[in-house]
C-alpha cells in the first residue's frame, strides 16, 4: 500500500501539471495502446463502472482530448478516439508513468524490475480470477 500510495502521488501530481483529472490518465493510456474503442471496452479494461467511464469521457470529449461518434450499421455504441491533442497528453502521460516507475524502482536492477512486474501481473490475474468467480 505504501508504494502504491508513493507512486500514485507522483503520477497524479504529474497528471494534474497536465491539466487532466483523475480516470483520464488511464483512458489515455488505453487508447494510446489500442487505439479506438467503446466505452464498455475502456470500461472494462480500467476497471471501473461504464457509467464512471461515460463522465470521464464526456469532460475529456469537452476538453479536446477524444471524439466520440457512431459507426455505420452500430448505433447503440459510440467508439472513442483520440484527438490530436488527445495523443499529445496521452504521450506525455506515458513520461510520467515511465518516470514515476524509474524513480519508485530506482533501487532495484532490470532483473528485479522485471520480476516484480511479473508477480505483480501474476497477482492481478489471480485477483481477476477470484472477481469472476464471485460474480457468477
Amino acid at each position: 500500500m505504501k508504494a502504491h500510495t508513493l507512486m500514485n502521488r507522483q503520477i497524479v501530481g504529474g497528471a494534474a501539471a497536465l491539466g487532466l483529472s483523475s480516470g483520464q490518465p488511464k483512458v489515455l493510456e488505453y487508447l494510446l495502446m489500442y487505439g479506438e474503442s467503446n466505452q464498455k471496452t475502456i470500461a472494462d479494461y480500467c476497471e471501473i463502472e461504464q457509467a464512471t467511464v461515460g463522465s470521464i469521457l464526456l469532460r475529456m470529449e469537452e476538453n479536446g482530448l477524444i471524439l466520440r461518434e457512431k459507426k455505420a450499421g452500430n448505433r447503440r455504441s459510440l467508439y472513442v478516439t483520440l484527438t490530436e491533442k488527445g495523443r499529445k497528453a496521452a504521450e506525455e502521460m506515458e513520461l510520467v508513468f515511465r518516470e514515476s516507475e524509474e524513480h519508485v524502482g530506482g533501487g532495484l536492477s532490470e532483473e528485479e524490475r522485471l520480476q516484480l512486474r511479473q508477480l505483480l501481473d501474476r497477482l492481478c490475474e489471480s485477483a481477476g480470477q477470484r472477481e469472476r468467480r464471485r460474480e457468477a
